[in-house]
């Protein structure tokens, strides 16, 4: 029989497996030789107490053969398969052609931008010149926003689908093991690329189609039901089947359906800035030391408060990480952040944002885009402040919360440059009294949080899509075109790497063969 319990080792004990073996043995007050071995299901850090400890959900073989959990796709030789267009190579559409793969479907990946290592030399250019190549950028290209923004793959999406699927699947191309067990799995943008790579190459071994620099700038129905896509570069391809995979900033995608009269919704996104401080102070903040012991990552924080009746809360937070300029186009700023596998960068940063509903910003329900304008009018308006190349407004944490304009600024990873402003001229009203309110509650809740050695820098506005695409909750289709399936992040349902690729499986799973 197995048996799963609980078990609490020091940060230094973590990986000794005759200790892990003893505390089962004590816990389950059973012989040592009745235990024929265990495996470490699910892996903590537990930081309440004075001492931390990482906590163990340990499954252990009780008077039966040990055997390893197996996680393996079989998937299937596709060459001659009924064809499915996947719109879009991000988490989403990889995992669409995964699943396509795995029924006998062959996918087709039409992907605006470049393959994932070429993608690095325009982020390069964006990075130190401060241009932006509309189509390859941090949010376009093989492996979408997640590739080289971070990699986490935290979610709650356990109810959506089968979340350890999808982790065993990067397993098998290059990840950790450790993200099948650690509570917030991470990958890190130094060995994503890597990782995209291998699962591309998968997908045409078994004779899908990947194609790169293939903007698709229509989409072919004919009564009533999707025949096909059009690209840039005046290719049909012909499919009864249609995914829609292209991420939260394809806004050219949104123009087309309001275009051919589809059906679209405006949708609350949040917006805030990125907050950067030194890890050492989260460090010291979480981990109750003066330096952090060798054996305990970056630390890490979750913070959230009610200000003016608005939640205000921590958001892809990033230990030992960077602030990334995430623009699309040439006139506007936006940032993320990312982490590298080893989280060794000596800033943490973390989006602090609010949520944005739509009597915030218009009378009329009606307007399907009047979310997204509001987005853009304030990356536009960041832009402007930051005076081009890209360069960020920002300011330090104090000032901020009292009206003043930074003297000078932190040092800070955001490599185009940060300018000192008064961010009252960047946020609207509402989102930056609720951010005044709750940073000072938030230096209460974690002991040198508040602080001038704090930069806050604008603005996070592309948490998630402004918009949403209406699709049957059984069937996946839009309500107007049958067999065109709406997925993920930039049709609204969902909000990371993980909860994307599962919502891409699930798109294949509705088509009817």
């Amino acid at each position: 029989m197995q048996k799963e319990i609980e078990i609490a080792l020091s940060p230094a004990h973590v990986n000794d497996e005759s200790l892990i073996l003893k505390e089962g043995v004590k816990k389950l007050g059973i012989s040592e030789k009745r235990i024929q071995g265990f495996h470490v299901r699910k892996r903590s850090i537990d930081a309440r107490g004075k001492q931390v400890l990482f906590r163990l959900r340990v499954v252990y073989f009780v008077d039966e053969p040990f055997e390893q959990p197996q996680f393996y796709t079989k998937l299937q030789q596709v060459n001659n398969g009924k064809p499915v267009i996947i719109i879009g190579a991000g988490p989403a559409g990889l995992f669409a052609a995964y699943r396509c793969l795995e029924r006998g479907l062959k996918p087709i990946i039409l992907e605006r931008g470049k393959q994932v290592q070429d993608r690095r030399r325009d982020l390069a250019k964006i990075n130190r010149e401060g241009i932006v190549n509309p189509e390859s950028n941090y949010c376009f290209g093989e492996g979408g926003a997640g590739t080289y923004s971070d990699g986490k793959l935290y979610t709650r999406s356990n109810k959506r689908g089968d979340v350890q699927l999808v982790l065993s699947i990067f397993v098998e191309h290059g990840a950790p093991e450790d993200i099948m067990v650690d509570a917030r799995p991470h990958i890190g943008t130094n060995k994503l690329p890597h990782i995209i790579q291998s699962m591309r190459e998968r997908i045409i071994e078994c004779g899908g189609e990947v194609h790169f620099d293939c903007k698709v700038v229509d989409i072919v129905d004919q009564f009533g039901s999707v025949k096909g896509v059009k690209t840039a570069d005046g290719n049909s391809f012909e499919a009864e089947h249609v995914i829609v995979a292209t991420g939260h900033s394809a806004r050219d995608i949104f123009e087309l359906f309001h275009k051919k009269g589809w059906l679209l919704e405006a949708k609350p996104f949040a917006l805030g800035v990125r907050i950067e401080h030194p890890q050492s102070i989260i460090d010291q903040a979480q981990y109750h030391c003066s330096i952090r012991p060798e054996n305990l990552p970056p630390a890490y924080y979750s913070l959230v408060e009610q200000v003016n009746n608005r939640g205000v809360f921590s958001f892809c937070m990033c230990p030992g990480g960077i602030i990334a300029p995430c623009a699309t186009d040439l006139d506007e700023i936006v940032v993320n952040g990312w982490s590298p596998s080893k989280r060794n960068n000596p800033h943490a940063n973390s989006g602090t944002v609010i949520q944005i509903n739509l009597e915030d910003v218009a009378k009329s329900t009606e307007d399907a885009f009047a979310m997204l304008d509001f987005q853009r009018a304030i990356e536009q308006k960041a832009f402007q402040l930051g005076g081009g190349n890209l360069v960020a407004p920002a300011q330090r944490m104090v000032d901020f919360v009292q009206n003043k304009v930074s003297n000078d600024l932190p040092s800070n990873s955001y490599k185009p440059g940060t300018r000192s402003v008064d961010l009252r001229e960047v946020l609207p009203d509402f989102v930056h009294q609720s951010l005044q309110g709750a940073l000072p509650i938030f230096g209460q809740k974690m002991r040198g949080y508040y602080t001038n050695e704090a930069i806050l820098v604008g603005v996070e506005s592309r948490t998630s899509s402004p918009i949403r695409i209406p699709r049957d909750k059984d069937s996946f289709q839009h309500p107007q075109i049958a067999g065109l399936y709406p997925c993920a992040e930039g049709a609204g349902y969902a909000g990371g790497i993980v909860s994307a690729a599962i919502d891409g499986i699930n798109c294949v799973d509705a088509i009817k063969l």
